[in-house]
């Protein structure tokens, strides 16, 4: 091994599917990471890579190949599992959403964690959306004043395109359901803004998914704030052949704010008793790797594991609030019964 090699923090990817080639191709193109194995149970996908391969995660430990972090993108229902088995064997680990399918596997994980003494990274790229972040900052600097109302939009399309083929996506049992695998983004937007829910009310319906999914791909959820004001959660994977937006209304006593395009990536509206700190957003969009908008976030997710392993930050997304976004979807899932 080379010696500009040797210093790099060495990550694996684990589930090469659409999100897991996005983790390797930012971990290549970043300066301080390295590509030390890829993980997938598929040959096809595995063979693209020049990299040491491997048909299962116990492979790759079993193996004599250093990794400090592995990136977990595989199905939904594995994430737990393959967490807890990377931290036992003393390894760091990046998990994509959402981290668990249930509050009591998110424990599992943070036993591990605990017990070895290592590092979990949640992955929640959208926090770090230009838009986003400057709506935080305006909602930390009070500039907003007390908050209202809070209507969340997320209106997608997942059709026979998406469903049809050797696909996990659309089982109770792996998948989990719409809130988990299209919008637990949102519910985290949601939480990290404005803070923890109460007194849940939700209606769900399945449109025109009934032949391909096993729950809903709509539904309105209504809830107030425990810091105050109250919030709506609407969204369907019904819309016709693409989608349409991902979009927040923010309601304050000092102004109104609205975040849209398909993903929050744009200030609709904004009109505030100090419209100055509009001035304030800075939109310049990153190119990395050819990915570009709300699909080059995860460079920021990256960039988190190698400040933390540096000693120089704290984890962006802790596993306790990837641990919180589970527990409130299944807040609201426990409403069907």
């Amino acid at each position: 091994m080379t010696e500009s090699k040797k210093n790099k923090i060495k990550c694996a990817v684990v589930g090469l599917g659409h999100i897991g080639k996005r983790h390797a191709d930012m971990i290549k193109a970043h300066d301080d990471c390295v590509l030390s194995a890829v993980v997938d149970v598929e040959e096809t996908a595995i063979e693209k890579y020049e990299e040491p391969s491997f048909s299962s995660l116990t492979d790759l430990i079993a193996s004599t190949i250093e990794v400090d972090v592995i990136c977990i993108a595989t199905p939904n229902s594995l994430h737990a599992n393959q967490a807890v088995e990377a931290l036992l064997a003393g390894i760091h680990v990046v998990i994509e959403k959402p981290i668990a399918l249930s509050t009591e596997d998110c424990n599992r994980i943070i036993e591990a964690a605990d017990k070895h003494n290592k590092k979990v990274f949640c992955v929640m790229q959208n926090r770090y959306s230009a838009p986003v972040q400057w709506l935080k900052q305006l909602l930390d600097s009070k500039a907003l004043g007390d908050i209202y109302q809070v209507h969340m939009n997320c209106f997608w399309n997942r059709d026979e395109r998406y469903y049809n083929g050797k696909t996990w996506h659309g089982t109770a049992e792996v998948d989990g359901g719409t809130l988990y695998t299209q919008f637990s983004h949102y519910i985290d937007l949601l939480y990290w803004l404005f803070g923890d829910v109460e007194e849940i009310h939700a209606k769900f319906d399945n449109y025109n998914h009934k032949g391909s999914i096993e729950f809903e791909d709509s539904a309105i959820i209504s809830f107030g704030f425990v810091n105050g004001g109250a919030g709506t959660l609407n969204y369907s994977t019904s819309i016709w052949d693409k989608n349409m937006e991902s979009s927040m209304i923010v309601i304050g006593e000092h102004g109104t704010v609205k975040l849209g395009g398909q993903y929050m990536q744009e200030v609709e509206y904004c009109h505030m008793k100090d419209n100055s700190a509009l001035e304030e957003i800075n939109n310049t969009g990153l190119s990395i790797a050819g990915y570009t908008g709300a699909k080059a976030n995860h460079w920021y997710v990256i960039q988190n594991v190698v400040d933390v392993l540096s000693g120089d930050r704290e984890v962006a997304t802790s596993v306790h609030e990837g641990k919180k976004i589970v527990n409130i979807i299944e807040q609201i899932y426990a409403l069907k019964k």
